[in-house]
């Protein structure tokens, strides 16, 4: 999917980018696979806020995601590639043969009127889901399950792709996009191939006003506040931020600082820390 720049007409579009959406289909969203959804907007049940930055954005519609494919050994057709607003992955319309429809991740190469299988049995080909036991060495996937039946949860963003490095005894190795190398249960489920929508990652907003039409506020450095408001405010002119390291408005460590237990319990099925 390419990239569409504007001519500069204001100064929003000067240096801002969309992507391409000639491949996307024009149809409303299939509706017994969608659903309301309320956003937090960052506040807690008492309306305080708890994360920073957020709120307001454009009214979303859900669309539910088979990350599972649970559906087993039926041959579905993709109807259409459509848009979803909550994730930057495009994603495909499945028709079973039962009548029943469902939605999936969108990968790189899949087109309307292929087909698709999620099946133990299933060939290596693009779309098709299988157990990590069944997929061979060096094949690239995504939608990969962390415990086997919770349903897809690394590899989802667009462009993204995980690839298959080794086999032994019940453990398969797989290499994440962020660079990371660890064990995953050969009986955990994985689709073939690479998300689509790569270029998501290279489209400029060009303003802030697309950063609040995407639902994120204004963040304030701390270095710009006074002492009362953050560790890092106060001063006279360009001060620095009077501490040994960067910290959060609460003063724990921040930009950098590991926040991984020490004693997780998956930290044995980790080879490789990521980059």
């Amino acid at each position: 999917m390419a990239i569409r720049f504007f001519k500069a007409a204001t100064p929003g579009t000067r240096h801002g980018s969309v992507l391409d959406f000639s491949e996307i289909s024009t149809h409303k969203p299939e509706k017994t696979l969608t659903s309301s959804w309320s956003r937090s907007t960052g506040r807690n049940n008492r309306g305080v806020i708890t994360t920073r930055h957020r709120g307001g954005g454009h009214k979303r519609l859900y669309r539910d995601i088979d990350f599972g494919r649970t559906k087993l050994g039926l041959e579905a057709k993709v109807i259409r590639i459509e848009y979803d607003p909550n994730r930057n992955a495009r994603i495909a319309l499945l028709h079973y043969p039962d009548g029943e429809k469902r939605y999936i991740l969108h990968p790189v190469g899949l087109s309307v009127g292929d087909q698709v299988l999620a099946s133990p049995n299933a060939l290596i080909s693009l779309g098709n889901a299988l157990p990590l036991a069944k997929i061979p060495l060096g094949t690239e996937v995504h939608n990969v399950e962390l415990q086997p039946g919770g349903g897809g949860q690394l590899v989802r963003a667009a462009g993204t792709v995980a690839q298959i490095v080794a086999k032994e005894g019940k453990w398969v190795t797989l290499r994440l996009p962020s660079g990371e190398v660890r064990f995953i249960s050969q009986n955990c489920w994985a689709t073939i191939g690479r998300v689509g929508n790569a270029d998501a990652i290279n489209v400029t907003l060009g303003k802030a006003g697309r950063k609040r039409w995407l639902g994120r506020r204004p963040h304030v450095r701390g270095s710009a506040m006074n002492p009362v408001d953050h560790p890092h405010g106060g001063g006279e002119g360009r001060a620095p931020i009077g501490r040994s390291r960067p910290v959060s408005p609460w003063g724990k460590p921040a930009l950098g600082s590991k926040t991984r237990k020490r004693k997780k319990w998956s930290k044995d099925l980790i080879l490789q820390k990521r980059k």
